[in-house]
């Protein structure tokens, strides 16, 4: 028997124009693992959504057709009534957590589905571990990185060991260097079903039996994974491997350089010591490295956004920063007017900026209506509106598609001889098809890409 069952299911958002989901039936069985794939906006979150009772009940809006849980109808059965059955990882952890511990934070779901108080702590600990965040345990949330909180969000989730699991850009801002993390999170043993939306199919498509295909709210493919593969291959090929990156003469002038610099948020608490990077025009550098390697200090120390304790930064001209989680700096009701912020209100600008980053025909929607990869190329024109001289883009694929990252591969590309451009990422496949340059946090080591 199913876990879960979608019905002819169709569902659109209050005030939308169009259904975010359409005419969607499917099943997922006990022991399997699903991958959700589609372009940014094509309704993956909104399926995981339905499967956890937040749509409608959360949401709102135009609900028809059926979604059975467990046995359970989701129109009449609501979120709370789930919670332990279903949990769910969210694809903006910054919004997911409710304490200011970390421990106390993967606690809370165990307590709310009333779990033995004896059972709790080893559960909690057990679950940082395995999302490769049992350091983390004793810190404050305020106090790590926008990777290691997704860990300790998806260690919430895993805590509750329900039997569906809903995973929502899990990998988003993950760092490469602990796969084991994600093929714990899509482990079915025991007979738990996981259902994972992601843009990044290359880390996942080895650990899932079955993929769904969505566009414009609807299944395009329902397929096991190797068949899904050669799909991709004939229909979507950048969901496979990326495109071939094309790159010019390499850098000039020095824009940017941190010479021996030192930075701690608090006394005796040293996120950085004695680094140095410099930042030519001409080039793209991509910064990697673990969760919590000090990649976004860098990243604002270079920007201006934070000063060194010691050592010096030297930049020449205009910075430009787009932030991890630009979601939460959206301040206009309209696209077009939150990228006309950046240039006095000019709105032939920021149009122009909107048809660079694909969201030419989205310039009268509010940004909060958009998907997450949506808001994020947003967040993008924003900051490419303004022609800085040095630009700083912190995690900037997080939520996009493939298709929409070789575009970006390319837009980037394009404006580079025009400044110096540092990009903090944990999408590997991003890095070697945009940069110049790869430096490695906590390797002391630089690449130079040809």
């Amino acid at each position: 028997m199913a876990l879960a069952r979608l019905e002819r299911l169709t569902f659109s958002y209050p005030g939308a124009s169009s259904p975010a989901l359409r005419d969607v039936s499917g099943t997922f069985e006990p022991g399997e693992a699903v991958a959700l794939l589609g372009p940014s906006g094509s309704g993956k979150s909104t399926l995981l959504r339905a499967l956890a009772a937040l749509v409608p009940h959360f949401h709102g809006g135009r609900f028809s057709g059926q979604v059975t849980v467990a046995g359970r109808d989701t129109r009449r059965a609501r979120p709370a009534e789930l919670a332990g059955t279903v949990a769910t990882l969210f694809q903006d952890p910054e919004d997911q957590v409710v304490f200011s511990l970390v421990e106390r934070e993967v606690m809370f779901g165990l307590e709310n589905v009333g779990t033995a108080p004896a059972e709790i702590g080893p559960r909690a600990l057990g679950a940082l571990a395995a999302a490769g965040a049992a350091h983390l345990a004793g810190r404050r949330i305020e106090d790590v990185s926008g990777g290691e909180l997704q860990r300790v969000c998806l260690a919430s989730a895993l805590a509750l060991d329900p039997d569906l699991l809903l995973l929502d850009e899990p990998t988003s801002q993950l760092d490469p260097y602990s796969p084991d993390v994600l093929e714990r999170a899509l482990d079915t043993a025991g007979g738990r079903a996981v259902v994972v939306a992601d843009q990044r199919p290359q880390r996942i498509l080895d650990l899932v039996d079955r993929v769904l295909f969505l566009q414009e709210g609807r299944i395009l493919l329902d397929a096991p994974v190797e068949r899904a593969r050669a799909w991709l291959a004939e229909h979507r090929p950048a969901y496979l491997a990326p495109g071939a990156p094309q790159r010019g003469p390499r850098g000039g002038t020095a824009v940017c350089r941190l010479d021996g610099v030192t930075f701690a948020y608090r006394e005796g608490a040293r996120v950085l010591e004695n680094e140095s990077l410099e930042l030519r025009r001409g080039e793209v550098v991509a910064l990697v490295g673990r969760n919590g390697s000090g990649k976004t200090t860098i990243a604002k120390l270079a920007a201006g956004l934070l000063g060194p304790s010691a050592g010096a930064v030297e930049r020449r001209g205009r910075s430009a920063y787009l932030a991890q989680d630009p979601g939460r700096y959206l301040v206009t009701e309209r696209a077009v007017d939150e990228v006309a912020l950046g240039v006095g209100g000019d709105r032939r600008r920021a149009r122009t900026a909107l048809g660079g980053v694909g969201l030419g025909a989205y310039e009268e929607r509010h940004p909060r209506d958009l998907s997450s990869g949506e808001r994020e190329r947003l967040a993008l024109a924003c900051v490419l509106v303004t022609d800085p001289d040095l630009l700083v883009l912190d995690e900037p694929t997080r939520g996009l598609d493939p298709d929409r990252r070789d575009e970006i591969v390319g837009l980037l590309r394009a404006g580079s001889p025009h400044r110096a451009t540092l990009v903090v990422t944990n999408d590997t496949v991003f890095a070697e098809a945009v940069a110049d340059r790869v430096v490695e946090r906590g390797r002391a080591r630089e690449r130079v890409v040809v």
